[in-house]
């Protein structure tokens, strides 16, 4: 619920009712009411409070929570939340619906495992391949460019 969402998301950013209040010009009463649930904010004040949370109107309202971990707060912008996976005995991973839907991935897709010290990230092999085909072509370029560039010359070293 929206009013759930409006207390874990001042909490998250460590803002006070009175701060938020201030950010989308209203008293902190309104704002401890829309967190009490007595009230909600218009279609106005719903962007202005996403804006300020840095997530989408959406996100703002939709409340959602995963098994084990309980209420999942709303996505920043331009990112998803699926939920929680389970590791099967041998290493197998069921990637929730909606993300295999975002990302047209399908059964037998490869995947790159990516990560790094806080977690994993998977990435379409095939995405991977041709971003990484893509910039050693900019180097492969870059390479060539500099060989025609005047400090280059034995002519420039001569006359520098």
């Amino acid at each position: 619920m929206l009013k759930d969402n409006l207390v874990m998301l001042r909490n998250l950013h460590g803002y006070s009712q009175e701060e938020i209040a201030e950010k989308i010009h209203i008293s902190r009463q309104a704002y401890a009411k829309w967190e009490k649930g007595t009230t909600v904010p218009d279609v106005e004040k719903c962007g202005a409070l996403a804006e300020v949370y840095g997530t989408t109107i959406d996100n703002l309202i939709k409340t959602q929570s995963t098994e084990g971990v309980g209420m999942i707060p709303p996505a920043p912008k331009g990112k998803n939340i699926w939920g929680t996976v389970t590791i099967g005995e041998r290493g197998q991973l069921v990637i929730p619906k909606g993300a295999r839907d975002k990302f047209g991935l399908s059964q037998g897709q490869r995947l790159l495992v990516l990560g790094d010290e806080e977690g994993i990230a998977l990435v379409p092999a095939e995405t991977f391949e041709a971003n990484l085909r893509k910039a050693m072509e900019m180097i492969s370029a870059q390479n060539n460019d500099t060989a025609d560039l005047p400090w280059e010359t034995s002519s420039w070293k001569q006359n520098g």
